[in-house]
């Protein structure tokens, strides 16, 4: 590759990555799109393969089973979870007041005594007026969300954009994923090729592990959270447990938030020390089942991201392209790490390194 090419090379990165912040808010629902096609295209491609009696289906056909499964298990999830959330946090706010007497009671006066007076009482009326002047004003979640759009007709017309859109792309993505794939790798120069399809398998090994493992691990954790939390009694065992799980793509990181919120709620509800330990107990036992079964069953011993890549990935890609940048952060960090493990071993085998 001459200069001419590196520059010609340069300057279409920096005018992609400009074009890309330009267009971020557009480009979301394709974004949110080509994630569920990543999804869902290994069980289509497998759908293909099966026979039935000298049957096959073929790729439309596939793609139909597919996306329906996709659309009637969002919805499902919508339709169940939503409200039981709001039915939860709502018991939670009915109850603040005795949950913040309990602690002025209680808890204050331990903390002044052993922190000093700077520790003050919480003022009850005014937090509690606070949560239920955001919560409550509309009588529920999806009141209040149809009362803060309903002020502006753009935000009304890009949601049922955005809900129109997504289910339209994604089932096209799906449909012509494979041919999309042969089509992107033809664009790149013949020389270049070979090298281009290993960089793109072992990102996909890696992409994979996350986007696939990972979200299957997310969702068994949050049923395994909430359902243990749920038999200890505890009230805020869906909210807190799918918290938890949604959380738990960084390693530890679900169990660790978990464990802080469910332990804080154990302490409001029952108001005594010893129902911390079952608490405990669910969250030891979700840890158990995630590293001896989850991860091993539905990750498998892939090379995934570093903890530390994934918090750093998903915060800058929200600083520079918002919800957009959230969406494409992991896929965007594991083509870098692939690259960056390529560029180390084309390294450690030059010259340079081995004459250094």
């Amino acid at each position: 590759m001459n200069d001419s090419q590196k520059w010609f090379v340069l300057v279409f990165i920096l005018a992609f990555g400009g074009l890309l912040y330009l267009l971020a808010p557009v480009l979301m629902p394709f974004a949110f799109a080509a994630i569920l096609a990543y999804l869902g295209d290994p069980l289509v491609d497998r759908l293909e393969t099966l026979q039935f009696r000298g049957w096959r289906l073929n790729r439309t056909l596939a793609v139909m089973v597919v996306f329906s499964g996709i659309i009637f298990s969002i919805a499902a999830l919508l339709i169940v979870i939503i409200p039981a959330l709001e039915y939860q946090i709502s018991e939670f706010i009915d109850k603040l007041p005795s949950y913040l007497n309990w602690i002025n009671k209680s808890v204050v006066p331990v903390l002044q005594k052993y922190l000093g007076r700077t520790i003050r009482p919480l003022r009850e009326d005014q937090l509690i007026n606070l949560i239920k002047s955001h919560w409550q004003n509309g009588d529920g979640v999806a009141e209040n969300l149809i009362e803060s759009v309903s002020h502006s007709g753009a935000v009304i017309v890009g949601w049922v954009m955005n809900l129109v859109l997504i289910p339209v792309i994604t089932f096209y993505l799906l449909r012509d994923w494979d041919d999309l794939v042969v089509r992107i790798h033809d664009l790149f120069p013949r020389r270049f090729a070979g090298t281009v399809a290993k960089l793109a398998s072992e990102a996909d090994v890696v992409l994979g592990a996350f986007m696939r493992g990972q979200f299957y691990v997310m969702l068994a954790l949050g049923v395994i959270y909430s359902v243990g939390l749920w038999l200890v009694d505890l009230e805020l065992a869906l909210v807190i447990g799918m918290m938890a799980g949604l959380v738990s793509f960084v390693p530890y990181m679900g169990a660790i938030t978990g464990i802080v919120f469910a332990c804080i709620a154990a302490l409001l509800q029952f108001q005594d020390a010893m129902h911390l330990l079952p608490v405990l107990i669910v969250f030891g036992v979700g840890q158990s089942m995630e590293g001896m079964l989850l991860t091993p069953w539905l990750v498998g011993n892939k090379i995934g991201l570093h903890p530390v890549a994934v918090m750093f990935a998903v915060l800058a890609g929200g600083r520079l392209f918002g919800f957009l940048g959230v969406l494409l952060a992991l896929p965007v960090a594991s083509v870098i790490m692939v690259l960056l493990r390529h560029i180390h071993e084309r390294y450690t085998f030059s010259g340079f390194y081995s004459n250094g």
